[in-house]
């Protein structure tokens, strides 16, 4: 995406609301949704747009975990490490992910492909361990599974469930 296409989905994110502080947060969201990350450049618009200062929003951004100043991969990989994933296997899966895309839960690969990052619990305990990618859910997931998985978003956008048996 150019520079000129990034300005004008940042300011149409901007401009689906009204100049009014209690918006904030919504349009963060949006620019989260729409890149996958807040870019500098929309940060210092919305703060413009709703008369506030660009650290208001900062403090906003980094108290919400869902919220990030710093880029993404294009594919966002959440591992559950809640108590029943932790239990049946999430931390193996969170290894193997080590092992074919060279990052740990919290980064993202060098050719800004995927992200991987743990979370307390995705709610789905009866299918543990779960997976989610780009919020499609893999459940009751093998270690031999996860190359597959990464392999499908790699190469297509298919993003059929695995492990639903």
């Amino acid at each position: 995406m150019n520079d000129t296409d990034r300005a004008s989905k940042i300011t149409a994110i901007i401009e689906a609301y009204p100049a009014d502080r209690r918006f904030a947060l919504a349009a963060m969201q949006d620019m989260q949704h729409e890149f996958n990350y807040i870019p500098e450049e929309g940060l210092a618009a919305l703060a413009d747009y709703l008369g506030c200062t660009k650290a208001h929003l900062y403090s906003m951004a980094t108290f919400y975990k869902a919220l990030s100043l710093t880029p993404k991969g294009e594919h966002i990989i959440k591992i559950c490490n809640g108590t029943a994933c932790h239990l049946r296997g999430s931390v193996n899966l969170a290894t193997e992910l080590k092992r074919i895309l060279d990052i740990e839960p919290g980064q993202t690969s060098a050719d800004g492909e995927f992200s991987v990052e743990y979370v307390n619990c995705l709610g789905s305990c009866a299918l543990a361990p779960v997976m989610v990618v780009d919020g499609v859910y893999h459940n009751k997931l093998k270690v031999d599974q996860i190359s597959g998985i990464v392999d499908s978003y790699r190469t297509d956008d298919s993003k059929g469930v695995i492990g639903d048996d």
